[in-house]
């Protein structure tokens, strides 16, 4: 039984997928052992677990993970032929000129000293993300993105390069906190301050596609956003329009 906080989306023998809840990480982290990740806690539960992908710490949705190491190196095949379709809802800042797009700009690291990463038409790596709009409010845009290859940050800095940063990502845009103030005309915070409607990444791994190692069926696993999300979404249509 996983703790409560942590919902499960699907789970047989073979693997357990997890709706991961944002500011978790998924595995430990190398300067910080003793902080709480998703991995250590499904291997308290689990003979065997087996990470098969990532998500950013602050990024909420869908992540599975293998029960076996059989399963483990079947999936890894498929993640590795780039067979596993994963999409996401994000919140960007803007409004693209066109409702459906591919961004095809090579990706790279900025230096070998921080994990940042740039547009790098030189040196990066092929990287390919589609899209398409959802819903188009006064400045932000909700948009759901299927990148075709795995880079770090692929999304975010893709999104960056032309001209619609995630509302709210502090490496990539500056945005660290988006309030109501933002969002509704004329309104006022009270005295004692305003709370932020969000104060992480504006990116939602919404959904997973492949192929089942065992069954041989295609499986589609699905992970509703989270409160935070849901709210901030809720007032935009609200005020936001």
């Amino acid at each position: 039984m996983l703790p409560g906080k942590l919902e499960i989306l699907y789970e047989d023998e073979y693997i357990i997928a997890i709706n991961k809840p944002p500011k978790m990480l998924v595995i430990q982290d190398r300067f910080n052992k003793l902080e709480e990740n998703l991995h250590d806690i499904l291997a308290k539960l689990y003979s065997e677990i087996y990470t098969l992908h990532r998500l950013d710490k602050e990024t909420s949705g869908v992540i599975i993970f293998a029960k076996d190491s059989l399963t483990h190196k079947e999936l890894s095949i498929q993640f590795e032929k780039h067979k596993v379709q994963k999409t996401y809802h994000l919140l960007v800042k803007g409004l693209p000129k066109e409702n459906v797009g591919v961004i095809n700009l090579p990706i790279g690291k900025k230096n070998a000293h921080e994990n940042i990463m740039v547009i790098d038409r030189k040196n990066g790596k092929p990287s390919i993300t589609n899209y398409k709009v959802l819903k188009k409010f006064k400045q932000y845009t909700l948009i759901e993105a299927m990148p075709l290859t795995g880079r770090t940050h692929q999304i975010r800095v893709h999104f960056k390069a032309i001209g619609l940063p995630l509302a709210v990502d502090k490496l990539y845009s500056n945005n660290e906190k988006i309030f109501l103030s933002d969002i509704k005309p004329k309104f006022t915070p009270s005295v004692k301050g305003e709370k932020p409607l969000m104060e992480r990444l504006t990116l939602h791994a919404y959904s997973i596609e492949f192929i089942h190692s065992n069954t041989k069926q295609k499986m589609r696993i699905v992970a509703e956003h989270f409160k935070d999300f849901r709210s901030l979404l809720r007032n935009l249509e609200k005020y936001g329009n």
